[in-house]
């Protein structure tokens, strides 16, 4: 348990949480809706504090990050508890158990940071369940990976606050993975949320802050699959991260209480061809057998840079400069390209 970064005080016991854009108002005993911070005699605690369920080395395109040291390895890593309540989740196992420190297994950051070490990667990405509701704990983990030569990412739902954005920052946050759910409708009917846009607002302000940033739009039967949500998408990814920003179009399998079927292959192919005539550079299709859509191209002249396969970098044809050795264009990509070196844990 840790004293919480963001709180403010709002007289006769009451505590805002400053995590997330819910905002929780507690009063003395009340945890808010992540279930990872309460009020205890009038000050906030991250209950959920290095209680961790889940530890992988993984890929870094599994994230998926696909610009982001392509070819590298992450310790991957999550708490409990989720402030979102997505009924197609895949990790509804961890998101929607609230954290228990009588049954959880704790692991301060140091062991954390020394597994990754150990492991032989190249960084660190906390994910699984929506890894900003454990703030205190990323900050802890990430300043001390930063000390030891690693990365830092996150993949997110991009709920956090402006102020928790900052936090994450300055402890080193290199990179992060927002992942927008669709359309107004769909934030309001499955979500909770009114406004999807002050997240992709905050996906911004990640990228004016420096933080390597790529979004993912899991398309979803008869949630936010509509011709005119997936325009939604598409647009609102131009006018808040513009068109050098990866997007990864992603198809959808039931889980946990939405039993709709996969998403329809045509469906995710148009998406991508939509936002690729509306000019985005780099969209990727995942969730798919077909790898042709997981490579990277150049915008300029076409020709294949990243061969993908399986979530895998598996040739690297760009120069460690990051150009098209074809026609010279840029590729806008953190770190350098090489080819995965050993099979997925």
């Amino acid at each position: 348990m840790k004293e919480a970064i963001l709180q403010k005080d709002l007289g006769n016991g009451r505590i805002k949480c400053g995590t997330c854009l819910r905002g929780c108002v507690l009063k003395h005993g009340q945890t808010g809706f992540c279930g990872n911070y309460k009020n205890i005699k009038g000050k906030l605690y991250n209950i959920g504090y290095g209680l961790v369920s889940s530890i992988e080395s993984r890929p870094i395109e599994i994230k998926p990050f696909f610009h982001f040291y392509p070819g590298s390895y992450a310790t991957t890593f999550s708490g409990w508890g989720c402030n979102f309540i997505c009924p197609w989740c895949q990790n509804w196992h961890l998101s929607r158990r609230k954290p228990n420190p009588s049954r959880n297994t704790y692991i301060p950051p140091k062991d954390l940071v020394r597994k990754a070490l150990v492991y032989g990667d190249d960084g660190l990405c906390a994910s699984f369940n929506e890894p900003t509701i454990h703030l205190e704990y990323l900050v802890d983990v990430f300043t001390l990976g930063k000390k030891y030569g690693l990365y830092n990412t996150a993949v997110s739902n991009g709920s956090l606050t402006s102020n928790a954005l900052r936090k994450l920052r300055m402890a080193g946050l290199d990179a992060i993975n927002v992942d927008i759910k669709g359309c107004i409708n769909t934030y309001k009917r499955y979500i909770g949320i009114p406004n999807p846009e002050n997240i992709l607002d905050v996906a911004r302000q990640a990228k004016q802050l420096g933080i390597h940033v790529e979004s993912v739009f899991l398309i979803v039967t008869k949630a936010n699959d509509t011709e005119e949500c997936v325009e939604w998408v598409i647009n609102k990814h131009i006018k808040y991260l513009g068109v050098d920003t990866p997007l990864h179009i992603n198809r959808y399998y039931p889980a946990f209480k939405y039993d709709r079927p996969p998403t329809d292959i045509n469906l995710l192919i148009n998406a991508f061809k939509l936002a690729r005539r509306e000019g985005i550079k780099y969209v990727y299709i995942g969730n798919i057998h077909v790898t042709d859509f997981l490579n990277t191209k150049c915008p300029k002249c076409g020709k294949v840079l990243i061969y993908r396969t399986n979530y895998e970098t598996i040739k690297c044809v760009i120069g460690k400069d990051n150009k098209c050795p074809r026609c010279g264009e840029r590729i806008p990509i953190v770190g350098y390209c090489r080819e995965s070196s050993r099979v997925i844990i």
